[in-house]
């Protein structure tokens, strides 16, 4: 178990933890959580022995290996599956030996070797690194190509899968999600579910919190204080203990009432039903762990914009691309003030290529993109980060804006996004990830848009400042479109979700849960909904319509089910054949010279089988996880 006793821990002069005592149990999956500055990286240095305590003692098995992901990626030829295959250092080890031994024809060396690496399961991991990098991301192609032929998000996607082939005992993540797109983190999640070891997890992703966790040890005033559940537990539990700050609870209540409007507005609609009901269970929870965040320092609101038109922008039979060829086409999209679109779609399907259509940043192929007279388009992703003025401070970078803006009322204004006192007449180049990006957003807030993209604006943010921005998101009057793998943002303020998948973007009829389905059983055909505008069946034709969706219900499980019968029967097939194997590897006269050539051949069909194995069991788990799921849909 991880133990600290009695610990004190000093950054400088600051004090970040003092007299802490926690226990955290081999097995469990901890939710680290506090606002920046507190001591989450700290804690994470103190594990990796990378700090040491001022007072105290913080102690965990020392025969335990811990992984967590490197924030540099070298600048390396290997390919990416070898790279990712560095993260089990007992293989690696072992695999090295080995060809040294071969070189030397030491035999017995070989023997024991082999034996090493088949009780490692060791000729199965290039199979397991693979599947590591397309649920991250990675195509069949790209697991071939250089380290140094990845962008910057791309090699910390490798990172990550590199900290997850370590055979590690203790798992160290720190905002694994940054640089994921949606399906990926539905993939991570089952993957850090299922984890044998101990995991601690910083994340300001409240529904991967939820999803993964099963303890969270918060951290503020110097101290550490474990909660037993998820993260929304967590914040039930904390709104109690804060529940009589009566006054600032009222103020958290006003604010929840953004998204009563809401659902006042919608929940009558049939076109937005689906939506109005996501935001009821947003609103429900809000109103019970509201006062878990009375304290939160950042509160901004959006003013109305400087100009309004209907529509705000069109898009009429889009193509968009790089090149002369499309990777989106037939667009049709028509802004209007109050539009709240969020965006879905597998990675590389052209989510961010669409937003910077909309923002005029790219040029259409074909077709015609329409703009509304004199309307603002504020537009955030994350490159806009490092153009900012790094010499010049939040008040600066206001009046860069505003010239005629006084420093007292800049002030107040970048107050409501956590820059205060000497931070905010401070050079930004020093600030973090989190600092640059409340400032970008600082200043398209600034600029009264009358349309708003936002292309992952929550990297980097902390639960308190994402709060924030949902907060001030349901009072925005103009149109939003965001693309963003924050569940609870997207919950909480897209009205419509659109797919942008298969060369096209369209609206998609369904929520959250339904894109998770999607994702499932993408490659399964699937009957599509009305359209917008159908006619809806008579009420005669109700019972006669249930009946028949319940057949094509039946009908396209069948094949899942199908795939679970074949694939159980492939399953015992090759696990007869890796049993046989298996008992010719006992034979001790095979690891004679003159035997080399057999065990070889032994040894690869081994691995083949373990592989193949693993193919099948994949298939049979997603295909069984499929029908659940529509069972529990039904």
């Amino acid at each position: 178990m991880i133990k600290l006793q009695n610990l004190s821990v000093r950054r400088g002069i600051r004090l970040l933890f003092e007299s802490v005592n926690l226990t955290i149990n081999p097995g469990k999956k901890v939710g680290l959580t506090g606002a920046n500055g507190t001591g989450k990286s700290s804690l994470f240095a103190l594990l990796q022995d990378q700090l040491q305590a001022d007072h105290g003692s913080m102690s965990f098995p020392p025969h335990w290996v811990t992984a967590h992901v490197a924030q540099e990626t070298p600048a390396v030829d290997m390919s990416a599956l070898d790279y990712a295959l560095q993260g089990d250092a007992q293989y690696v080890t072992l695999q090295t030996a080995l060809v040294k031994a071969e070189a030397e024809h030491d035999g017995a060396q070989q023997s024991e070797l082999h034996d090493q690496l088949a009780a490692i399961d060791a000729y199965t991991a290039r199979s397991r690194a693979g599947k590591l990098l397309h649920g991250l991301g990675f195509t069949a192609d790209q697991e071939s190509q250089p380290v140094t032929s990845f962008s910057g998000g791309w090699r910390m996607r490798l990172n990550l899968a590199q900290a997850l082939m370590c055979r590690s005992d203790l798992l160290l993540l720190d905002e694994p999600t940054n640089h994921l797109d949606l399906e990926a983190v539905y993939w991570l999640e089952e993957w850090l579910r299922i984890y044998q070891g101990t995991l601690v997890l910083i994340s300001h992703d409240r529904d991967f919190l939820d999803r993964v966790v099963t303890q969270v040890c918060h951290i503020e005033h110097q101290g550490i204080k474990s909660y037993t559940g998820n993260y929304s537990a967590f914040e039930l539990a904390r709104a109690e203990h804060l529940a009589n700050q009566q006054a600032a609870h009222q103020k958290q209540q006003r604010e929840v009432a953004h998204i009563r409007s809401y659902v006042t507005r919608f929940k009558a609609q049939a076109t937005k039903a689906r939506q109005a009901q996501s935001r009821i269970k947003a609103l429900e929870r809000m109103e019970l762990i509201a006062p878990a965040h009375v304290d939160s320092p950042f509160h901004f609101r959006f003013l109305p914009p400087s100009r309004l038109t209907t529509p705000l922008l069109s898009l009429d039979k889009i193509a968009v691309g790089y090149g002369e060829t499309p990777l989106l086409s037939g667009i049709k999209l028509s802004l209007a003030p109050g539009d709240r679109i969020g965006l879905l779609g597998p990675n590389g399907a052209g989510k961010s290529t669409l937003i910077k259509l909309i923002a005029g940043v790219l040029p259409p192929l074909q077709g015609k993109r329409k703009e509304g007279k004199d309307i603002r388009i504020a537009y955030f992703a994350q490159h806009q980060l490092e153009q900012l003025y790094m010499d010049d401070s939040p008040v600066k970078h206001i009046q860069r804006l505003d010239p005629k803006a006084s420093e007292g009322e800049c002030r107040n204004f970048v107050g409501g996004f956590g820059f205060h006192g000497d931070d905010a007449l401070a050079p930004v180049g020093p600030f973090s990830g989190g600092e640059k990006a409340r400032l970008v957003l600082a200043l398209l807030v600034y600029q009264k848009p009358a349309v708003l993209l936002l292309d992952e604006p929550t990297n980097h943010l902390d639960l308190e400042m994402r709060l924030a921005l949902t907060m001030a998101l349901q009072d925005f009057e103009g149109a939003l479109i965001v693309v963003s793998h924050d569940r609870h943002l997207l919950r909480t303020v897209a009205d419509e979700l659109w797919l942008v998948a298969d060369g096209q973007a369209k609206v998609f009829d369904g929520d959250l849960d339904d894109y998770r389905q999607w994702l499932l059983v993408k490659d399964k055909p699937l009957k599509n909904k009305p359209e917008k505008g159908e006619t809806l069946v008579s009420a005669a034709n109700t019972k006669k319509g249930d009946r028949q969706a319940a057949a094509e219900a039946r009908q396209r499980l069948q094949p899942l089910r199908n795939t679970v019968k074949k694939t159980e029967k492939e399953m015992n097939a090759l696990q007869k054949i890796i049993g046989d194997v298996e008992q010719k590897l006992a034979d001790n006269s095979l690891y004679e010279a003159a035997e080399k050539e057999r065990l070889k051949a032994l040894l690869a069909e081994q691995a083949a089988a373990k592989s193949e194995l693993e193919l099948v069991e994949m298939a049979w788990l997603e295909a069984s996880e499929a029908i659940e799921l529509a069972a529990q849909q039904t």
